[in-house]
This record gives structure tokens, sequence and C-alpha cells, in this order.
């Protein structure tokens, strides 16, 4: 199953991004993996989270767009050449990765890594049937 994401549009001025994660720890909101894209005027904030719908009802209450997609998240062993072996797969089946970035989490000695890609459940099952561990939700928010 996949993984809820929150994606925060916010303006590119000082202390926004420190304001969002204020008001994530305030409400007791874990946030597992971070990444922030931005521009000169704007960022688009992505966050895995404990508990994404209280995450995207919070921070509606702060006023910030908010909005909530589907991400994988896999654990490749942490040594050189493993993530490329996700990666070879999905690229050979036509499957495109639309952005990546690293979790903060680690589970026996496994990095984390967030994937959106082109098709969610044809990713899920060529990537576990090349025996790389595919994350359930319960998994992640527990993180």
């Amino acid at each position: 199953m996949s993984v809820k994401q929150i994606s925060v549009f916010l303006e590119n001025k000082e202390g926004r991004l420190a304001e969002v994660t204020r008001v994530m720890g305030e409400n007791h909101i874990d946030i597992s993996a971070i990444s922030i894209a931005d521009t000169t005027n704007f960022g688009i904030l992505r966050m895995v989270v404990g508990n994404p719908v209280k995450a995207e009802a919070v921070l509606k209450e702060h006023g910030y767009a908010v909005r909530i997609t589907s991400v994988l998240v896999i654990a490749v062993e942490d040594i050189p050449g493993n993530l490329s072996m996700a990666l070879d797969t999905l690229d050979k089946n036509s499957i495109a990765v639309d952005y990546i970035y690293a979790s903060m989490g680690r589970t026996d000695n496994r990095a984390l890594v967030v994937l959106k890609v082109s098709d969610m459940e044809t990713a899920m099952d060529l990537l576990s049937n090349a025996g790389i561990c595919v994350l359930k939700d319960d998994e992640v928010y527990r993180l």
C-alpha cells in the first residue's frame, strides 16, 4: 500500500520552513522524511509524517496550501549500488520517477527512500518481485 505524503506550498521567505516544522512539533506530528524544492519566490515542502490526516488539517488551520499525494517508501541495503537496482527495475519497465528523496529514518541497517512514480501499483509489484522491500504505510507512519 502506498504512503501518504504531505505537500505544502510555501512562499520563499525567511522563517517559513521553521514555522511549518514548529507547527508540526506543537501538534505532536512526527516528520520521518522531508524535502523542499524551491524557486526564487516559492517552494514545495514534501513530508512523510506519522499522521498525514492530522497534519493536513493542522496545516490548513494555519493557512497553508496543503495537498496529500501517494508515494512509495522503499528500504534498500545501505551499500553502494543497491539504490540503482531499484531505479533500474523501474527504468527497464518504463516507470518514470517524478522525484526522489531520502528519509531520516532507518530500519534494519537499510536506508529509506521516498519515490513518486508514474504508476504506483505496477512499481510496487515490480520492486517487490525484484526483492526490494516496499514498506507498508503503517510501517512508515510508526518510524
